[in-house]
């Protein structure tokens, strides 16, 4: 009886008891020339798993990457625009 009450709690926990808190990370991209850069290097990020959200900003040549770290990791954030043709570095410092 404790047993299926116990699993019962726990199947009706959220998924996200058990998740690791989101990070940010904000990428300097380098090679950015035009608007359509940015959708190139945001599909890019979106593609590697544990992606939330990713946000390409032209005008300053960021990227803003909201991530679960237990899937993902700014070394292959930087692997995937690197790849896409867009060199990146972790931004150290403040966002813009």
């Amino acid at each position: 009886m404790i047993r299926k009450l116990l699993a019962c709690i726990l199947i009706g926990l959220p998924i996200t008891t058990f998740a690791a808190t989101p990070q940010t990370a904000v990428l300097d991209v380098q090679n950015m020339t035009c608007s359509m850069c940015s959708i190139t290097i945001r599909k890019a990020l979106e593609k590697v798993p544990g992606v939330m959200n990713a946000r390409v900003d032209y005008d300053h040549k960021t990227a803003i990457v909201k991530y679960d770290p237990d899937k993902a990791s700014p070394p292959a954030l930087v692997k995937a625009t690197t790849n896409a043709g867009f060199p990146s570095t972790l931004h150290h410092g403040t966002p813009k």
